[in-house]
């Protein structure tokens, strides 16, 4: 689901229940936000683009109106309305390839994040442009998560781990009362990978890097983070960026918009924000990490990996 592994474990009398809720609640969100099947709320929205406004679930309209937030938030780095581009590239499906420069400042032009309208009283989204296209892949992950949390917690379940495919869940302590110990992703490895681990409770971990969807041409790696002022994937530095916070839709937006804002901006752009860290992964397989993160027990445990000071 949502083009990812997803597993759930929970403990307690109503662990069973609550999984096979999540997983429908999990399905409900992607048939409403996925871009990648027949019909959804978005896949509506995107047609009418340039020509009439469509009414969404709540669900949706959350999820759009939080994603304007933090294209607002990054001036435009991290940018809902990315979908053209995300489509002309087509990296992570089996049409993926390098476009030409002339269909990259086409797309470019329809990326444009204050052409989107809401109108709160009727739920509904309208795009300005004609070929315009939201695409949520940075954010509804994150929203599902958060839903699945609260899902097992209305339960009763005090115990959990929640896994959208490398977006990390940890609902209270583990059973046996001690803190979950997470692996952080090596973004030079395949998914489930790690380079270091902390130790968390109530607390969500999101990973954005090049390790995620990318394809390789003439020995050089395209992946999927795509800079919306080149039209090109992104290149700063970065690997990676693990982002720990409460909220999953925050540190799923915040994964991606970081990772665009590189290591100087994004590590400054942390720091000023409560309860919420950071750990950032060079290319050269340097680590960074924000200064709350040495409350989580943070330990690298791949010696090819060095930590840096900010």
């Amino acid at each position: 689901m949502l083009d990812t592994i997803i597993k759930i474990e929970a403990f307690g009398p109503n662990a069973s229940s609550s999984i096979d809720e999540v997983f429908a609640r999990i399905g409900d969100i992607e048939s409403k936000m996925t871009v990648n099947a027949d019909s959804s709320e978005i896949i509506e929205v995107n047609k009418r683009a340039g020509k009439e406004s469509y009414k969404v679930s709540p669900d949706t309209f959350y999820v759009v109106k939080k994603g304007l937030e933090y294209s607002r938030l990054s001036q435009g780095k991290f940018d809902i309305t990315i979908g053209p581009l995300v489509k002309l590239w087509g990296i992570g499906t089996d049409k993926a390839r390098i476009p030409r420069p002339d269909e990259i400042e086409k797309a470019l032009e329809l990326v444009d994040y204050t052409q989107v309208l809401l109108d709160e009283k009727s739920n509904s989204i309208f795009l300005k442009k004609e070929g315009m296209a939201l695409d949520l892949g940075a954010i509804a992950k994150g929203y599902a998560a958060d839903e699945a949390a609260r899902i097992l917690r209305e339960n009763g379940v005090k115990s959990g781990l929640i896994d959208l495919g490398g977006n990390i869940y940890a609902l209270g302590k583990k059973p046996d009362g001690k803190l979950w110990k997470i692996g952080v992703q090596n973004p030079f490895e395949p998914r489930g990978s790690s380079f270091a681990t902390l130790e968390v409770a109530d607390k969500t971990l999101v990973t954005s890097g090049i390790y995620e969807r990318y394809f390789e041409e003439n020995g050089k790696r395209y992946h999927h983070i795509l800079d919306t002022a080149t039209g090109f994937p992104v290149e700063n530095g970065l690997a990676s960026v693990t982002i720990i916070s409460e909220s999953s839709i925050d540190a799923d937006a915040m994964s991606t918009m970081v990772f665009s804002m590189g290591l100087d901006l994004g590590t400054k752009f942390i720091e000023r924000q409560k309860g919420i860290e950071a750990i950032f992964v060079t290319t050269d397989r340097k680590v960074y990490a924000t200064s709350g993160v040495k409350n989580y027990n943070f330990k690298i445990i791949d010696k090819t990996f060095g930590q840096e000071d900010i």
